[in-house]
């Protein structure tokens, strides 16, 4: 056991408890998501067709929202592309209601056109903004051929960077890149995909520098900016007579310590936007099923969607009890 020596002298921090208080409202919604209307609606059948263009030239036969529908069906639900429209065609055809399904190429090739906006808006007064990032596979050899046979196939993955409202667990931003973009360098976008003020901007270590304090600010300018810097951080020129936030966070943590500067600033609801990206992973998976960028940026936009409508049937009201 690692440290066992030293286990006397150990800070021991006793796990916190908590309970669900609407346990049973919170189970009825549960099993709403796993309902087949809930992702196939009126409101999207009376919008199946495409509107007719104007401008010379093929017609499109399925609308953005049929395509999108039948994206969600297949990442709710696991579905190769081929069996989505199998489902969507049985389901449909339970309902009554007699409408083509869009082939697999179809679905394929307009997902990766289209790049979904969120329907989603900061709610009004203070919010608190968590932002995080995730890495996702996107192909190659699995970790049981790589562990059988000693052949490490190629491996390539992609970034999910998410902004979370801390008070509703609602992610109202995200985007997807490649490996080689660092973290820092999706805040601006992030926000830019948010409208209504902001209180309070949250992340972790790797965000920690000057210049995301700049992106916020210029974002909005009353914004609080909470993220711990690193340990080799030093105070501006100008901390003994004009502070910045960052140097306000370096001299709290140098006089009371960094768990007291934790509970100064409330810095536990950072644990928002990781449980956030578990959900991602456990709900729609670790991976994603495009070949292209453009193809897996619309999916993961789509898988967040997905996510907050879930979110929206039902949420549990937990309560510490220990």
């Amino acid at each position: 056991m690692p440290n066992k020596h030293n286990a006397d002298r150990r800070r021991h921090i006793p796990k916190m408890r908590f309970q669900v208080t609407n346990w049973a409202a919170y189970e009825a919604g549960l099993r709403r998501c796993g309902s087949l209307t809930l992702w196939v609606s009126d409101a999207v059948i009376a919008a199946w067709w495409a509107v007719p263009c104007t401008t010379p030239g093929g017609q499109a036969r399925y609308s953005a929202i049929a395509i999108e529908t039948a994206v969600m069906v297949r990442l709710v639900f696991h579905q190769p592309l081929r069996q989505t429209k199998g489902l969507l065609g049985s389901l449909l055809a339970l309902l009554g209601v007699d409408l083509p399904i869009p082939d697999h190429t179809t679905i394929s090739r307009r997902a990766a056109r289209r790049t979904p906006v969120l329907a989603t808006a900061l709610p009004t007064g203070p919010v608190t903004l968590v932002i995080d990032s995730t890495g996702l596979k996107v192909y190659g050899a699995g970790e049981w051929r790589r562990d059988k046979h000693g052949v490490r196939g190629l491996r390539t993955w992609r970034k999910l960077h998410l902004a979370v409202d801390a008070a509703t667990n609602t992610i109202v931003a995200v985007t997807l890149t490649t490996t080689s973009d660092g973290d820092a360098s999706q805040v601006g976008p992030l926000l830019d995909q948010t409208t209504g003020a902001i209180d309070t901007s949250m992340a972790d270590g790797a965000y920690d520098g000057d210049p995301i304090y700049q992106t916020i600010a210029a974002r909005d300018a009353g914004a609080k900016v909470v993220i711990p810097p690193r340990a080799t951080a030093v105070l501006s020129s100008a901390a003994e007579t004009a502070p910045t936030q960052r140097d306000r966070h370096i001299q709290t943590i140098a006089e009371r310590g960094r768990l007291d500067w934790q509970r100064q600033t409330d810095y536990g609801q950072r644990a928002k936007a990781e449980t956030a990206t578990a959900r991602y992973k456990r709900i729609l998976g670790d991976h994603l099923h495009a070949r292209t960028l453009a193809g897996q940026q619309a999916e993961a936009a789509i898988g967040v969607d997905v996510l907050n409508r879930m979110s929206a049937q039902t949420r549990p009201n937990s309560v510490r009890s220990a």
